[in-house]
């Protein structure tokens, strides 16, 4: 059974330091981990845990952003990969750090930190074709025969059951009709969401809190971060599962097991 675990890290050296990521690699103990949010490049941690010859190595891919101290990915897998790709086909998204993707032998994976669009309008317009290429990306790896699993914080809530309070987020980025009606057309496309497959009507499951006023102790959250898999692996999927219980960011991990 593989374990396939994302996480918004919100600051990887961070949770190196107080010791959050690796307590929850020792309880999870994840097969491949996607982070977003990393705020690092390989030369900014040394020694890190996973490169150990003991259970917890893993082999390591970055997409680290230009810009000191903001956004950046990393991949950490102890599966052997067939091929990687760093960033999306555009030029304009790879300064920032945002998408690996990773071609297994029975699978291609992408682990994608999706931009905020709340900042401005010139943001949102930048996330809005940040999805439109993503989308194109997913869409073309399943016409070349590509079995996709694709995770991460999309930074989009899909449905009101994602969001604890869905009336009051109506017009704020992240809940936007044209955010979501994307989320509607990747599952057009044949992508399934993981969690709703196994917990279709689970309220109060929440992936990502506001850091103010103890949201996260109140559970007003949003569920932002997901494991979407193609149509053809949803037969093998086994369990899907957010787990707030591990601190050490304003996300919280979420993870599948799946018999691929």
């Amino acid at each position: 059974m593989l374990k396939i675990a994302s996480w918004n890290i919100n600051g990887l050296r961070a949770s190196l330091k107080s010791g959050a990521f690796l307590k929850w690699v020792n309880n999870v103990a994840p097969d491949i981990i996607g982070l977003q949010e990393v705020k690092a490049n390989s030369e900014q941690v040394s020694d890190p845990f996973w490169k150990d010859d003991g259970t917890n190595h893993y082999s390591e891919l970055w997409h680290s952003g230009d810009r000191k101290g903001y956004s950046g990915a990393l991949l950490l897998s102890k599966l052997n990969l067939k091929s990687s790709k760093l960033g999306l086909d555009k030029p304009e998204f790879l300064a920032e750090g945002r998408v690996i993707e990773a071609c297994f032998d029975n699978f291609t994976l992408i682990s994608a930190y999706f931009p905020n669009g709340g900042r401005n309008s010139e943001r949102l317009e930048y996330k809005l074709h940040f999805n439109e290429v993503f989308l194109e990306r997913i869409n073309t790896l399943q016409k070349e025969g590509h079995r996709v699993i694709f995770m991460g914080d999309l930074n989009v809530a899909h449905r009101d059951l994602d969001v604890a309070r869905p009336d009051e987020n109506k017009n704020n980025s992240g809940f936007l009709e044209v955010e979501r009606e994307w989320v509607d057309r990747v599952v057009s496309l044949g992508f399934q969401d993981s969690f709703r497959i196994l917990n279709p009507g689970l309220k109060d499951a929440y992936s990502y809190w506001d850091p103010w006023r103890k949201r996260r102790e109140r559970n007003i959250g949003w569920r932002i971060d997901y494991i979407f898999i193609c149509d053809d692996l949803v037969p093998y999927l086994q369990k899907a599962y957010i787990q707030p219980e591990f601190l050490g960011s304003d996300h919280c991990p979420i993870g599948i097991e799946i018999d691929v």
